[in-house]
């Protein structure tokens, strides 16, 4: 996802069943001795010597995928500055995003646009510096590098190569949005950003309406009322979350079913900032009392083995494994 301007450090709560508004999440009282990129600025040092960190080895050549902030530039890792202060380059969707970024550390590396436009073009001679034993590291405008951007196809042709790919972890917008949702997030689908034609949208979401599992999407302002309107068409009205502008001054989550959330922004309009959406998995369908080798036996004669089984275990929350071995048995025993 793309930053935009601003860095979280207080705001105002917001109204709606529960929406809550960004208070930098892990804000402290201020401590008297002053923090380490303070000192690291009034003394022109590293970062990393500022902090007590530093690492015990030099930067290895290879491609480093470096995660940058998600809004808050106090999010970037000591390590992630670490590794762009000692680059050859920096690969980048957008030099003037990276350079704000890197202008705020006091790094001075040379950039390199790297994105959709230009990426069948440029690959192939990153891929040949790489062969020369160069350090790159590839950053997206914010976030983690190859959720939404085109790193994806740069990673698989180094490692096809044999050549170094490793990465300096750090923040995501759609894990920060899960942890915040209040839904489960022991099991989840991130599923990037939903098609823009209705119809496309619409299909995409039917894939996954039997999935178990939270459900992670990417969206703009402008289509959010119309996506989760759709949302709850295809997939029931589940209960959710809308986070937008996540970790800066006026970071939202608002928390409600889909359905109301949609009517809520096709009243409001199309709210400002990045938006991620969190939907809960379906609710869990409880047993029906039924004969079920009965039932089995009527769909048989109707239906394909698959069909029926399927039918049945949506109906009753049944387990398919189970019902598929009981029909097979019933198949048998009338032939």
């Amino acid at each position: 996802m793309r930053r935009t301007r601003g860095d979280t450090s207080a705001a105002k709560p917001v109204s709606g069943r529960d929406g809550t508004a960004g208070r930098d999440p892990s804000r402290q009282a201020r401590s008297s001795k002053p923090e380490p990129p303070q000192i690291a600025q009034k003394a022109k040092i590293p970062l990393s010597e500022a902090s007590g960190w530093a690492p015990l080895h030099e930067l290895a050549p290879g491609l480093h995928l470096v995660a940058t902030p998600i809004g808050n530039l106090g999010d970037i890792t000591l390590r992630g500055l670490w590794v762009l202060r000692n680059v050859d380059r920096i690969l980048c969707e957008d030099t003037r995003v990276t350079a704000r970024l890197l202008a705020h550390y006091g790094i001075d590396k040379p950039l390199q646009p790297y994105h959709d436009h230009n990426a069948e073009r440029v690959r192939p001679g990153i891929i040949e510096a790489l062969r020369r034993g160069e350090k790159l590291a590839l950053v997206s405008d914010a976030g983690t590098p190859l959720v939404s951007d085109p790193g994806y196809k740069l990673v698989r042709a180094a490692l096809a190569e044999g050549l170094a790919v490793t990465a300096a972890p750090g923040p995501s917008a759609a894990l920060t949005a899960l942890t915040l949702s209040g839904l489960p997030p022991d099991t989840f689908l991130f599923a990037g950003f939903l098609p823009p034609r209705p119809a496309a949208r619409r299909r995409t979401l039917e894939q996954w309406r039997r999935l178990e599992a939270t459900l992670i999407v990417f969206e703009g302002p402008s289509r959010l009322a119309a996506s989760l309107a759709d949302m709850a068409a295809v997939l029931g009205d589940r209960d959710a979350a809308v986070a937008r502008e996540l970790t800066k001054r006026h970071e939202e989550v608002r928390r409600d079913t889909l359905a109301a959330l949609g009517e809520h922004y096709r009243t409001a309009g199309p709210p400002r900032g990045e938006v991620v959406i969190v939907i809960g998995p379906p609710a869990a369908k409880a047993a029906v009392s039924v004969d079920i080798d009965a039932v089995l036996r009527q769909r048989l004669r109707q239906q394909s083995l698959r069909d029926a089984v399927a039918e049945l275990a949506e109906e009753t929350g049944l387990g398919r494994q189970v019902l598929y071995r009981r029909a097979l048995a019933l198949q048998q025993e009338g032939s």
